[in-house]
């Protein structure tokens, strides 16, 4: 992985030829803005699969079907969270976590009547307490078994799926995974902001730029937990998830 040295710094200019190349860069950014608008306008016009309504997860009261956690409005999008049974909390799905912890103010999504929810695959009241320890305040439900083959339809868990609601029965309008998933994750915009960018190895950046991260996991880690949980083992929470013996952390 490179590093940064003396010289990984951009060329220095004046105002008027920096504002000159920024000026080049907006039009190319702008007609970006509108190629996202098109394809957003394309989503809209996809077709729809019915999924069962009734299908049951399993949240703080016990069994819930899927049209309840709707909680009454038209639309729903959930991210299905991957979860490692049996594992402690530091060695959860570094991704999810990434994604997750940036999904923290829903207002916005309610008043365009949109629900959002977290569907795990790890039993309820062990990944709830992951998501107590992670102070994560959205809508936490996990996914049975019996509800897998319904819901993931042969997929796999880390996708972000959007469903709409009529009357009595609900339809899947989209989903997407991988890279898809950076929508939820502002923190990728704003470095893509930056001189140094994301600074992972796969980056189109300058020679001596530096690039410390790798694609495999490192990208969301330090110290070898998922980044987001050193903040909270600071302020003192428990990540004790009820499977293992309650351990002494080093910080």
């Amino acid at each position: 992985m490179s590093e940064p040295t003396a010289t990984s710094l951009p060329q220095v200019t004046d105002r008027q030829t920096w504002q000159a190349k920024l000026d080049e860069l907006r039009v190319k950014e702008k007609a970006h803005t509108r190629a996202g608008d098109a394809l957003a306008a394309e989503r809209r016009r996809l077709p729809m699969v019915e999924v069962d309504s009734t299908t049951k997860l399993t949240g703080p009261d016990g069994p819930v079907p899927l049209i309840d956690i709707f909680a009454g409005r038209s639309q729903l999008i959930a991210y299905y969270q991957m979860w490692h049974t049996g594992k402690p909390a530091a060695e959860q799905c570094v991704g999810c976590t990434f994604s997750t912890s940036h999904i923290s103010e829903l207002s916005y999504l309610h008043s365009r009547d949109v629900s959002y929810a977290t569907f795990c695959e790890g039993p309820y009241e062990e990944s709830s307490r992951y998501r107590d320890f992670m102070g994560w305040p959205v809508p936490w439900y996990s996914v049975p078994p019996e509800s897998v083959a319904e819901l993931v339809a042969d997929r796999h868990f880390g996708i972000l799926v959007s469903y709409l609601r009529d009357s009595d029965r609900v339809f899947e309008t989209y989903w997407t995974t991988g890279r898809g998933n950076e929508i939820m994750a502002p923190s990728y915009g704003l470095l893509d902001r930056t001189a140094y960018g994301r600074q992972e190895l796969w980056e189109d950046s300058p020679e001596g730029w530096p690039q410390r991260f790798d694609t495999r996991g490192s990208q969301f880690s330090l110290n070898g937990r998922p980044t987001a949980q050193w903040s909270r083992l600071e302020a003192g929470r428990s990540d004790d998830l009820g499977t293992t013996p309650a351990t002494e952390h080093s910080h």
